[in-house]
């Protein structure tokens, strides 16, 4: 990574510096990589090979042009090698070339793409299966959605290396703006703070519908980040809902998930973070989770206890579909409402996972229909058959159905 110039100043720039960004080889696809040399005097020299350059040459040196004039940068020496990169991506290297050469830049008149913005996602909204993309790697962003998994992850931490958080950041910013991810809820994950302050400016403007928070263990940590956002927000967009899913990672995050919990109003789940929260114990990962059965346990009932979603941690084994399956089972059965995943071939196995089976949905009909009979005929009793059923079981019965309505195994209406 070229070191940026730390002497530049918004609306200057510096009559030397250097920066490069993205990754060059010829086994790179959907990226590029780009090099920003500034200079005194000479105007613009672009020297620019891209493998498209018969189809898009023209418009890849338009935009180029476009971006160095919005920079005011009049004399430099470019370098581009493209392997078929999308112009919301073309621009984010640039601008991260440019940063990286001391130019100050003017963000939102670079960021690419006009995408629809959805209103916001609900904040009980089905949450089974969410997809994560590591931030730095656009050539599994256009296609996130076709999978159909409940929320897309832009990751800005782990999958990130540290010398590629600036570059990440502002890729995901334009991906949130440039593509449509269809029914999937917008999330993304950012860096622990201070880094993470950087993330949040760059893309809470974009309005993803979630921020995970990595590596939560005080409420204090969860209200920094929401005063953070509705700062960045301005008033023209303060009613839209962004939600918040603290990541815990460590005993002392678990031990405090109730106080994390109630935090704040914009937080709609908890989550694991398993391989940290291992490394904590002083214990391994194993594919059974009994080291986590506690951790596991006790953020669900915190979650539920503040009235919030509990999420499980992820699946290593991406390729172990039987064990994946099985994880899924217990997970449901802990009281977990979904789970991340790393492949997208994980993701049917998860909805059906957390989904109720025909045999679950046939008996919660039956539960709510006799309950309904009941109250019909002023009945204070309820009996199934030859037996009593409980209040608690007709809650969870009507848990089931309504389940089952959200994802269309039965008509909306009801079923006898």
């Amino acid at each position: 990574m070229v070191k940026p110039n730390s002497a530049a100043v918004r609306g200057t720039v510096p009559a030397t510096g250097q920066g490069a960004a993205g990754p060059e080889g010829d086994t790179v696809r959907s990226d590029l990589w780009v090099s920003v040399e500034l200079r005194s005097r000479g105007g613009l020299e672009l020297d620019v090979e891209s493998r498209v350059d018969s189809y898009y040459g023209d418009s890849i040196r338009e935009q180029l042009h476009s971006i160095l004039g919005k920079s005011s940068v009049e004399h430099a020496r470019v370098e581009m090698r493209d392997q078929g990169a999308l112009p919301y991506v073309i621009a984010a290297r640039v601008e991260a070339a440019l940063l990286r050469a001391g130019v100050s830049t003017d963000s939102a008149s670079l960021t690419a793409g006009t995408a629809s913005r959805p209103d916001g996602s609900a904040k009980d909204r089905l949450r089974r299966s969410r997809l994560y993309l590591p931030g730095n790697e656009p050539r599994y962003f256009p296609n996130a959605g076709l999978h159909g998994a409940d929320g897309i992850i832009f990751d800005l931490e782990d999958s990130v290396h540290p010398d590629h958080k600036d570059a990440a950041r502002l890729l995901v910013r334009n991906a949130l703006c440039a593509l449509d991810f269809g029914d999937s809820e917008r999330m993304v994950r950012i860096n622990p703070w201070p880094l993470g302050h950087e993330d949040l400016k760059a893309v809470v403007p974009q309005l993803p519908d979630l921020i995970l928070i990595p590596k939560v263990e005080s409420a204090e940590q969860v209200q920094q980040i929401d005063a953070a956002i509705s700062e960045i927000l301005d008033s023209g967009k303060g009613d839209r809902p962004l939600w918040l899913m603290p990541i815990l990672e460590s005993a002392l995050g678990v031990e405090r998930a109730f106080d994390i919990a109630r935090s704040s109003n914009r937080v709609a789940a908890l989550t694991l973070g398993l391989e940290d929260y291992a490394a904590d114990l002083g214990v391994s990962k194993s594919a059974s989770g009994d080291e986590s059965l506690y951790a596991r346990s006790r953020v669900v009932n915190a979650a539920r206890a503040a009235g919030l979603q509990a999420i499980d941690s992820v699946y290593g084994q991406v390729d172990d579909v039987e064990g994946l399956r099985l994880w899924c089972e217990r997970s449901r059965q802990l009281g977990f409402s979904g789970m991340g995943c790393l492949h997208p071939r994980q993701i049917e196995v998860i909805h059906r996972g957390y989904s109720p089976t025909a045999a679950e949905i046939d008996k919660a009909l039956r539960i709510v229909a006799a309950f309904e009979e009941a109250r019909a005929e002023g009945r204070s009793v309820v009996s199934l058959g030859s037996k009593m059923i409980d209040p608690p079981v007709i809650k969870q019965a009507q848990r089931v159905v309504d389940l089952a309505r959200d994802l269309g195994l039965i008509e909306s209406q009801g079923a006898d």
